[in-house]
């Protein structure tokens, strides 16, 4: 039985307990947060569960096999560092850290003390994005051409970081999952309406070498809720549409063959308009299946699907994104 702390018990906190308490050979034992309201919530549902305002706790019990950390993302390379110091197995929210060589120095750290490093990317354990990739590493949808993704709402304003920094991880997440090649270099605009300094409107372009190119745009402001991907191929393409309450992945047998004759400018464009499909999806709880693989992972020492290299390639871009964003959209390199 592995035994987890669950720093955090804000927004995300209540999901991960209830998670971890359902999950086979491993439960929660103890819930750490500065506010004793939220601790008292804990007590009322886990009366087992020991509660505590103090990290120290955590740490210095023998008792405790890893942390999950669900806090403020200034806060997680500490909280994190301190946990793999200790001999903790690690489980943190995303994005996994506020800088690129944060993240690198927790990779190293874990590595050295052959611990489990492990980011929250949610999505990528969706029956969606399972399918999605699947369906990728078929070649049905032949090259891929583009990704495009608009995760948009009003509010929940954050006063930490930015639209980009609060929304894209989940996308990012999902392209770098769907792509083998690593980005090149990213451009990003942004805009704060608001007087504190921090981008509530952005767009996001990230460039590949081999020509694909993949855009995301982010906004506390919009009027509608929005959560949606679009991925093009030379064959096929997909829709991703997380509102859809069953059809939430639709392939459409679409696109363009161009035929080129002697004269490159003489290049005639067909479209093809094919036929539309839904696949079944898995229903499976996401957040459980996380759970089941930090777990696992641990047990058998086997590397999580979204390990810390993951959760570095995302910040990656989300540190250029920021710099793209103070130079008014200039290109800045990966």
């Amino acid at each position: 039985m592995i035994n987890i702390a669950i720093i955090g018990y804000g927004y995300w906190g209540p999901n991960l307990v209830r998670n971890f308490q359902e999950t086979k050979d491993a439960r929660v034992v103890s819930c750490v947060d500065m506010n004793p309201e939220r601790l008292a919530l804990v007590k009322s549902k886990y009366p087992a569960i020991e509660t505590t305002t103090s990290y120290e706790d955590v740490l210095k019990d023998p008792a405790v096999d890893a942390v999950v950390i669900s806090t403020p993302v200034a806060t997680h390379y500490d909280f994190a560092r301190r946990a793999l110091e200790n001999g903790k197995h690690v489980l943190v929210e995303k994005p996994v850290t506020a800088s690129v060589a944060e993240a690198e120095k927790l990779i190293e750290l874990a590595a050295k003390h052959g611990l489990t490093f492990m980011v929250d990317h949610t999505f990528i354990y969706t029956g969606a994005v399972r399918k999605m990739k699947e369906i990728v590493e078929q070649g049905e949808l032949g090259e891929l051409y583009y990704f495009d993704s608009v995760r948009i709402n009003l509010g929940l304003f954050q006063r930490d970081v930015n639209v980009l920094w609060d929304l894209a991880p989940h996308d990012i997440a999902i392209l770098e999952h769907l792509v083998d090649e690593q980005p090149v270099s990213v451009c990003a605009t942004g805009a704060c309406h608001i007087g504190n300094g921090i981008e509530n409107v952005a767009y996001l372009t990230v460039y590949f070498n081999n020509g694909m190119i993949a855009h995301f745009h982010n906004n506390w402001l919009a009027p509608v809720k929005i959560r949606s991907v679009m991925v093009g191929g030379s064959k096929k393409m997909i829709l991703y549409d997380d509102m859809e309450a069953s059809e939430k992945v639709k392939v459409y047998d679409r696109g363009v063959d161009v035929t080129t004759p002697e004269s490159v400018r003489d290049a005639r464009v067909s479209y093809r308009l094919g036929d539309m499909w839904a696949p079944k999806l898995d229903t499976s709880e996401a957040l459980r299946l996380v759970a089941g693989e930090f777990t696992e992972c641990i047990a058998t020492g086997r590397t999580p699907r979204t390990d810390g290299t993951s959760g570095l390639n995302v910040v990656k871009i989300l540190e250029a994104s920021e710099m793209s964003i103070k130079k008014r959209g200039k290109e800045v390199k990966l």
